[in-house]
């Protein structure tokens, strides 16, 4: 495979929201239907001993919250998937906002009850600075909460973005049935009984269908009525405009009960995009370059306690890294050569031969490396091949 096709089947993308809106739960799942895992792990619970893939720290385990940055790498369906799981909760957002520097793109996770909160907007502010493409996740649809077309007004006026409807919620809490998927034309009915099945979508490319009201009864006209808002408020979506930042698109799900995740993900997989061009403080970095560029954005301690050991998280941009390679570090003016750079699978790592624009590997820190001066800046430590 050549490096164009191996950088364009790339997707590294970071997960944000106020804590306790499922971030972690969504990210669980992802890994779920990626086929990364076999069994999603639980955010919270005493009872349940098997945790979250990410939340592989002991104060993670005891607080039932991310506090660090954990890095998922997958491949699902011909996809390399790279996932950045962040912390929600404020006093651990500078390790969220580093981390948000490697970002290609964000989802945004919602709390149907709750709405637009605090720490979302501090987040969400930093992704619109950088013009990240952002998707948002409504998420616990099984329970009640906000008007759906209440929360894409509170979701345009705080976060101060355009919105576009990708999927729409019919009822919700005890009255949800399902959502209708209007990117893909289907419909996907809803059911608690068995949380790990699911009745297959059934194809409605046109709502005015009588076959609809078998499927969803009295909350046929309803929908019909809103999709109809949906098509003449809402512009339509353009996947140039979401790549630039101007528009984000909207789904409803319930992620606990693993509702709406898959087609998330699909949709995800089809818009988002491949590694962008990176702009330093002397020039933009284009990840078609021949040439090897990285940089540090994180820089880990003590990931696994039996060996105290360091790992300087590197995002690639440019060229392909390798192993056994003479890198230089261009603050130092110094070459260095890594034998065990590693990829990851929260705290399970496994040594890497190569990687792509995209990527992300750790490399073993003796205490070279820095992350940079903090000031959110796109490039902050960057390493070229001579």
């Amino acid at each position: 495979m050549s490096i164009k096709s191996e950088i364009e089947r790339r997707r590294t993308f970071a997960i944000v929201s106020h804590p306790d809106a499922g971030k972690t739960t969504l990210t669980e799942k992802l890994l779920l239907f990626g086929g990364a895992i076999h069994v999603a792990g639980a955010v919270k619970s005493n009872k349940i001993k098997k945790t979250a893939t990410s939340d592989f720290m002991e104060i993670e385990r005891q607080r039932g919250i991310s506090v660090a940055t954990s890095v998922m790498g997958f491949d699902y369906k011909g996809i390399k998937i790279n996932i950045l799981d962040t912390p929600g909760h404020k006093d651990f957002a500078e390790d969220t906002y580093r981390t948000l520097s490697a970002a290609d793109s964000v989802i945004v996770v919602i709390d149907v009850a709750k709405g637009v909160e605090p720490q979302t907007e501090k987040l969400v502010e930093v992704c619109r600075m950088r013009k990240t493409p952002i998707i948002v996740f409504i998420n616990k649809l099984d329970r009640e909460g906000k008007d759906a077309f209440e929360l894409l007004d509170e979701i345009e006026q705080k976060l101060h973005i355009k919105v576009r409807p990708l999927s729409w919620p019919i009822g919700m809490g005890y009255n949800f049935k399902g959502v209708y998927n209007l990117y893909e034309k289907r419909l996907f009915l809803y059911s608690n009984a068995d949380k790990q099945t699911r009745e297959a979508p059934k194809e409605i490319n046109d709502l005015a269908s009588p076959e609809l009201e078998q499927y969803i009864g009295d909350s046929t006209d309803l929908l019909r009525e809103e999709i109809e808002l949906i098509e003449t408020v809402y512009p339509e979506f353009d996947r140039d405009k979401y790549i630039n930042g101007e528009i984000s698109p909207v789904f409803f799900g319930s992620a606990l009960n693993n509702f709406g995740v898959q087609e998330l993900l699909d949709c995800f997989l089809d818009i988002a995009p491949w590694p962008l061009p990176r702009q330093t403080d002397q020039r933009e970095v284009n990840p078609f370059e021949e040439k090897f560029s990285g940089f540090v954005f994180k820089i880990h301690a003590n990931m696994d306690p039996k060996h105290r050991d360091r790992l300087a998280f590197v995002k690639i941009c440019s060229g392909i890294f390798k192993r056994n390679t003479n890198y230089l570090h261009t603050r130092l003016g110094k070459k260095f050569k890594f034998s065990s750079p590693t990829a990851f699978m929260a705290q399970k790592k496994s040594i890497v031969e190569e990687a792509y624009p995209g990527d992300i590997v750790g490399i073993h820190d003796t205490g070279t490396f820095k992350i940079g001066d903090g000031k959110l800046l796109a490039l902050l430590v960057l390493y070229s091949l001579r």
